[in-house]
């Protein structure tokens, strides 16, 4: 893995104790699909890449799925054990799915959710395949901003502040494609001539958020969180005040989830 990868990621262990309150839950509908396509039904032995504290875990552990949750960061895996406690079929390890020596390869579903991109690229669908029983299936799936028509401009004004401070916050094309030009995996899966492509699902939701639920769930992305303290200070400042000049002082979000889901070829 890329040494960018391995700081990216940990990044992550520093907000820990946020990122389940300030990042959203994952649509019911992505779990219904998610087994619809797959026909896995409890107590099916789940994999977990990159649990996190537990976001995508706790709905499949309510479900009851047997899963064995990896998670490198010690302060989220400790934060997933704790959330994880009333599901007695999970297990959490604190170890990358790269370093993970398991004692088992008989999965049904390997998932990752929002964590796949952290995984190094040149192992992962080798090592997938071969932690799955023959015929199981891989999922991945995302979170991310969602720029639909008609999107809060909030998120246009605010890429001058991020210019301010040298933060380049601008994807390529501006505004981002909508929604419905977003695609999965399926090229990837192909690609790795380990999976095929057997499903692909896009969700589209929106949320209203405060000046200190916005930033608390800025302080959950890497970036935000590697960022140096004077220039997100005044970023975040900059935040609290363009929205106090709103009336209900609230900014809307839209998320997208894409779902990919592949079968051991």
């Amino acid at each position: 893995m890329s040494e960018d990868r391995l700081k990216g990621s940990a990044t992550f262990d520093r907000a820990a104790g946020s990122y389940q309150r300030a990042r959203p839950d994952y649509p019911d509908d992505l779990y219904r699909d998610l087994l619809q396509v797959t026909g896995l039904t409890p107590p099916a032995g789940l994999l977990e890449v990159g649990c996190g504290p537990g976001k995508a875990t706790v709905p499949l552990a309510r479900r009851g799925f047997t899963i064995t949750a990896l998670e490198p960061g010690e302060n989220l895996a400790a934060e997933a054990r704790q959330n994880l406690a009333p599901y007695q079929r999970v297990t959490v390890h604190t170890t990358s799915f790269e370093a993970w020596q398991p004692a088992r390869h008989d999965f049904q579903l390997v998932y990752a959710a929002t964590a796949w991109h952290w995984t190094d690229p040149e192992v992962r669908y080798r090592r997938a395949a071969d932690l799955l029983t023959p015929g199981g299936y891989l999922a991945v799936w995302s979170a991310g901003h969602a720029f639909p028509a008609g999107f809060d401009p909030f998120f246009t004004d605010i890429q001058e502040v991020y210019n301010e401070i040298d933060q380049a916050n601008v994807p390529a094309q501006w505004p981002p494609p909508p929604p419905e030009q977003e695609t999965g995996r399926e090229a990837e899966f192909a690609q790795s001539g380990l999976f095929t492509p057997i499903g692909f699902r896009r969700y589209v939701w929106a949320l209203r958020y405060t000046a200190d639920e916005y930033i608390a769930l800025l302080n959950t992305f890497s970036g935000h969180i590697a960022m140096e303290p004077a220039g997100r200070d005044y970023l975040y400042g900059e935040i609290r005040r363009r929205l106090a000049q709103r009336s209900d002082g609230r900014v809307t979000r839209h998320w997208i989830a894409l779902l990919t889901v592949g079968q051991r070829a």
